[in-house]
């Protein structure tokens, strides 16, 4: 796919994507389109260990492009067709095979607070904040993406309020990893970046899937789930190879088998 929304740049294992729709990135269905390929295109790729995710200008996402909305059902189905869309959307970054490090450049909004939080490792730059102002636009979703990150009490006042809040109380909350200067922010995301690129790329993809596979499950079955992941990581030549560069105090060579 021919990119218009975003660009797509890939060196030394990581793969950084840039919203890249003026003024604001807001998100309409080629931009969506584009973000789904992507994002799977990276899962297939062996050369791509890590994905950074950023926008270009002065905000990150904007979220959804409103203007778009008007005269969206044009006939019956039009508008669930397009929610079906908007929720692949979100689930490309998590279900990409590689972790998805968000390096928030600028405001994120709505839809684009939203991607923000799927991703898998939030940075943000000083100038960025958040925002859920969905009811006053007439719409009402992300209340679970709130509701996993925030308690009670702060994903519905910030709901209900459509208050903005900065990065710096997003990382005193502890929701995001850490805030840099405009400057620091790409430089910092590579540093996380190519420490994960470093790894074995089978272990890597592995610990995503159970990062994401014991969201959802009691912590018995959850700690049963990761040893078998373990147990089977442990015939891989990556494994081997990890253990006998530590036993040689030597950097390993992996080959993501």
């Amino acid at each position: 796919m021919e990119l218009s929304t975003c660009r797509f740049e890939l060196a030394d294992g990581i793969a950084t994507v840039t919203l890249d729709r003026p003024p604001v990135n807001a998100q309409n269905r080629r931009l969506r389109d584009e973000l789904i390929r992507v994002f799977d295109a990276c899962s297939d790729r062996a050369d791509v260990r890590c994905v950074v995710l950023t926008g270009a200008g002065n905000s990150f996402s904007a979220g959804a492009d409103i203007k778009e909305r008007v005269g969206l059902v044009q006939e019956p189905g039009d508008y669930i067709a397009h929610n079906r869309v908007t929720r692949e959307f979100f689930y490309a970054p998590m279900d990409c095979l590689k972790p998805v490090i968000c390096a928030a450049n600028g405001p994120a909004i709505g839809a684009g607070f939203a991607l923000m939080l799927a991703c898998d490792i939030l940075l943000a730059g000083e100038t960025c904040w958040v925002q859920m102002p969905e009811l006053d636009v007439g719409l009402a979703g992300g209340a679970k993406f709130l509701s996993e990150h925030f308690s009670r009490s702060a994903a519905r006042a910030m709901f209900f309020t459509g208050r903005r809040v900065p990065a710096a109380e997003l990382y005193r909350r502890g929701l995001i990893e850490q805030v840099t200067s405009r400057d620091a922010l790409l430089p910092t995301a590579m540093e996380y970046a190519r420490e994960i690129a470093a790894k074995s790329p089978l272990a890597v993809r592995q610990a995503k899937r159970s990062f994401n596979v014991v969201e959802s499950m009691p912590y018995r079955e959850a700690y049963r789930f990761e040893q078998t992941i373990t147990e089977e990581l442990s015939h891989s030549e990556d494994a081997k190879e990890a253990q006998r560069a530590f036993v040689e105090k030597r950097k390993p060579v992996f080959k993501g088998r």
